[in-house]
């Protein structure tokens, strides 16, 4: 694994250098494979990167998109990471509706759900064997428990390593998430960090010994890159 941690001064900085992490990651998939896969997270951060991707002039009919968790809510619901990428960024853009690969939210239950984007990914990269098919770039967030994407502290979620996809637990509320060896097959992970509350849970993050299953952002170690990309408030304590 490749480990990169950058403290940028703040958020229109840290959005900026994530936008070129990402146009760089694009142009090398697309020139080596043809394409290019990333999957998205939700929340405040991401938004403004996602605003700026849209004003990108790109060949959206190789970029294919992926959400590494999504709230099991419809997708016209306000809580829906779905609807705010559409919002911010893929209803602006002329990406073919079938580059967007939508986490299912409206079967009989999250476990099929689950199973059933799961079985849409394999499909996708023709993957049945053993090994889980490397995404391009997996965005991700952190909340300030340390968790990332819908892998929340003393879940079950956290348990399962023979799955793309299941199901996250938060306060009773299920969430479809990929799983912690999915996110690990990616060729680049890059998490994007903001506030001065996220400072305690990096600290534990970044620390020689810690509980992996009471801080999960610490389960996050890809085969390829990492990239931590911090604002100089959530990052002030790590800076050198």
């Amino acid at each position: 694994m490749n480990k990169t941690v950058e403290v940028l001064p703040d958020q229109p900085a840290l959005v900026a250098r994530a936008l070129e992490l990402i146009l760089s990651k694009l142009e090398t998939a697309i020139e080596q494979r043809g394409r290019f896969t990333i999957a998205l997270s939700g929340g405040s951060t991401p938004k403004p990167l996602y605003e700026a991707i849209a004003t990108q002039k790109l060949p959206w009919d190789k970029i294919h998109i992926f959400w590494g968790d999504e709230r099991y809510v419809p997708p016209d619901h306000p809580d829906s990471n779905e609807l705010m990428t559409r919002r911010a960024w893929l209803d602006r853009v002329d990406i073919p509706a079938a580059n967007i690969h939508t986490v299912p939210t409206l079967e009989a239950n999250p476990e099929l759900a689950a199973a059933k984007y799961e079985q849409h990914l394999k499909e996708f990269f023709n993957s049945f064997g053993v090994e889980f098919p490397p995404l391009d770039v997996v965005l991700l967030g952190m909340g300030d428990d340390a968790h990332t994407a819908s892998l929340f502290p003393h879940t079950e979620a956290l348990k399962v390593r023979d799955r793309l996809v299941t199901v996250g637990n938060k306060d009773g509320n299920p969430r479809i998430s990929f799983t912690y060896p999915f996110i690990n097959s990616a060729r680049s992970v890059i998490f994007l960090v903001a506030g001065a509350n996220k400072r305690p849970a990096l600290a534990q993050v970044f620390a020689p010994v810690a509980d992996d299953f009471t801080y999960p952002s610490r389960l996050i170690q890809p085969q390829g890159e990492l990239w931590w990309l911090l604002d100089a408030a959530a990052g002030l304590e790590l800076q050198h």
